[in-house]
């Protein structure tokens, strides 16, 4: 497992997927706070050991697991986690929820299919809009997942956005084919959804843009712009 700070109280915690190597990257991320680290995603299944370790190696404790939605790749080392972190909070958005406990069905309203992975551990949280984890504030953010959460730090502006972007393969609103990486936009839920949580996360005017997928990106404001545009246009042709 890599890691990599991200300014003062990021840190970018990077597994490959096995076989595929640096092409299949996929992050969870340490938030620093007061008192210890708040964790954002697990990444696929054995992770939940170089996760606690990382945790370990950098001082503190993390004392809460929050997740941006219950896709696997998101969430496979929770059960594991959870074990090894039983005093751990665990949160994550209300309607993802009920994905997390495997009942996928449509609530009224919905179309598609919902998708995701069915753990055992139980939230300790539900987490609605304008939520505060810790210092993160938590943003509503579907459309790759039915009920996706994003969280935004607004001490420096970092903004950790699950999948609704991805930067690897090149950077794109969830549900854009990327042929160099076309796996989010593959598991995307609905993509006009997915384009309106893009642009509403970028009037947040995030000062760094951390995804699920790729080296989280600088100055992300400008990049964000082409991913939104490019969407659009791809929409228009539907």
């Amino acid at each position: 497992m890599k890691i990599i700070p991200r300014g003062n109280y990021l840190i970018q915690l990077t597994q490959t997927f096995p076989l595929l190597g640096d092409w299949f990257p996929v992050n969870a991320y340490l938030i620093r706070e007061e008192d210890g680290f708040t964790l954002l995603d697990t990444g696929f299944t054995h992770n939940a050991k170089p996760i606690f370790e990382a945790a370990r190696s950098l001082g503190a404790p993390i004392r809460r697991i929050a997740l941006t939605h219950a896709h696997n790749d998101h969430v496979a080392s929770l059960d594991e986690l959870h074990r090894l972190l039983p005093q751990a909070e665990v949160l994550i958005g209300e309607r993802e929820a009920r994905i997390l406990a495997g009942d996928r069905s449509l609530l009224p309203g919905e179309t598609g299919k919902p998708n995701g992975m069915a753990c055992q551990t139980r939230p300790t949280r539900l987490l609605r809009q304008g939520d505060r984890v810790g210092s993160l504030e938590v943003i509503a953010a579907p459309g790759h997942s039915v009920g996706q959460m994003a969280f935004f730090d607004p001490r420096d502006g970092s903004l950790i956005a699950g999948d609704a972007f991805q930067i690897q393969g090149g950077v794109a609103v969830s549900g854009t084919l990327k042929l160099g990486f076309p796996f989010p936009a593959w598991a995307t839920w609905d993509k006009e959804t997915a384009l309106c949580t893009g642009q509403r996360l970028r009037a947040l005017e995030p000062a760094r843009l951390a995804v699920g997928h790729g080296n989280t990106l600088e100055h992300p404001l400008a990049a964000m712009d082409r991913a939104i545009a490019e969407a659009e246009r791809t929409l228009a042709r539907r």
